[in-house]
């Protein structure tokens, strides 16, 4: 024992590193500011004015979300420049999805030995993520737990917040007949990667093998991040050209496009309305999935799904290009309480 008494590093915790941190990342926290931030990091709790933000009457919604195993992924494969930006979407994408402009994010880093280097491309990547979707990153928290995880692991929350005006919220009015757009995903997003996992492991392949479809390895591939659709989403609801938007997240089209959908009625989803990406092939073939299986695990390619009436699909499709998202009819709405699809996705 030291002749002083033990110290709180002794057991494990620099608080050091943890002001080291703060102060590295301050920079990417400033570019995330935008109008209704009030103040910097630093303070006990993170502050946001709504009136300077232009609301007049608004409505708050909250999302909170993780990023799954995909984070031991990160971690394996040593890429986690990716997972701040995974994060935020899966919050922010969840948000737009009631028709909510987001507004401010906080996160939540927890590791056992903090490694100043690695956290700040974490929280870096979860500034860009907050830029990219006009989100201030307003607070958080970086907590060292000697004994909770073991070597080099961290665990990530992320907590958005959003509004909208009252009575603009979504979904709202979706009408049988209405026209189902689908956004295309850039890749596997934040949800199967316990399924990748158990195939890389069955098939003994390493994050750094080679990607079949990519000039990049498999890890990389793989860890492609989340496609934001902030943009494109809040330019066709600001247009009003939406009656609902459903986040293709866990349980893939089957589950998520009934989540915007009324009682007694179903959707109708055309297979063949794309071409299945490369890395849902791959992974279909490695690990003989059946359809059913990689459209309720995967998103298929299809990251969300957007239902407007049909007279406005022309100027939908425009508001989401102009957002940076390819747009194209998947299908429609009909009469009934499932989801039917046709034609062949493998």
């Amino acid at each position: 024992m030291a002749t002083g008494g033990l110290t709180y590093a002794d057991a494990g915790v620099d608080i050091e590193a943890g002001n080291a941190l703060v102060e590295r990342i301050k920079p990417a926290s400033a570019r995330t500011s935008r109008p209704g931030s009030v103040a910097g990091l630093g303070g006990f709790g993170g502050m946001f004015d709504l009136k300077a933000a232009g609301f007049a009457d608004p409505i708050i919604v909250a999302a909170t979300d993780g990023v799954g195993t995909k984070l031991k992924v990160a971690i394996e494969a040593d890429h986690v420049d990716g997972v701040g930006i995974d994060l935020v979407a899966m919050c922010v994408n969840d948000l737009v999805c009631q028709g909510a402009e987001p507004l401010f994010f906080l996160d939540y880093f927890a590791t056992g030995r903090l490694d100043v280097d690695r956290a700040a491309q974490v929280i870096e990547g979860i500034a860009d993520g907050c830029a990219r979707s006009g989100c201030a990153l307003i607070g958080g928290e970086t907590a060292e737990m000697p004994g909770m995880y073991a070597g080099e692991d961290f665990d990530l929350a992320g907590f958005a917040v959003g509004a909208m005006e009252r009575g603009r919220g979504l979904p709202a009015g979706v009408s049988e007949g209405d026209v189902l757009l689908g956004l295309a995903s850039d890749g596997v997003h934040s949800n199967g990667f316990s399924l990748v996992r158990r195939i890389m492991d069955e098939h003994d392949y390493s994050w750094d093998d080679a990607c079949p479809w990519a000039d990049n390895s498999l890890g990389q591939a793989l860890l492609t991040p989340t496609r934001l659709y902030v943009r494109g989403a809040i330019n066709a609801i600001r247009a009003g050209e939406l009656h609902g938007l459903a986040h293709i997240t866990g349980g893939g089209l089957t589950e998520n496009v009934p989540r915007v959908l009324p009682e007694n009625l179903g959707a109708e989803i055309d297979l063949g309305a794309w071409e299945l990406p490369p890395v849902f092939a791959w992974l279909a073939e490695k690990g003989g999935f059946s359809e059913s299986e990689m459209l309720r695990t995967f998103n298929a390619g299809i990251g969300m799904v957007a239902v407007t009436p049909e007279v406005s699909v022309e100027s939908a499709v425009a508001a989401f290009v102009e957002g940076g998202h390819l747009a194209f009819p998947i299908g429609r709405v009909i009469a009934g309480d499932d989801v039917v699809f046709q034609g062949k996705l493998l």
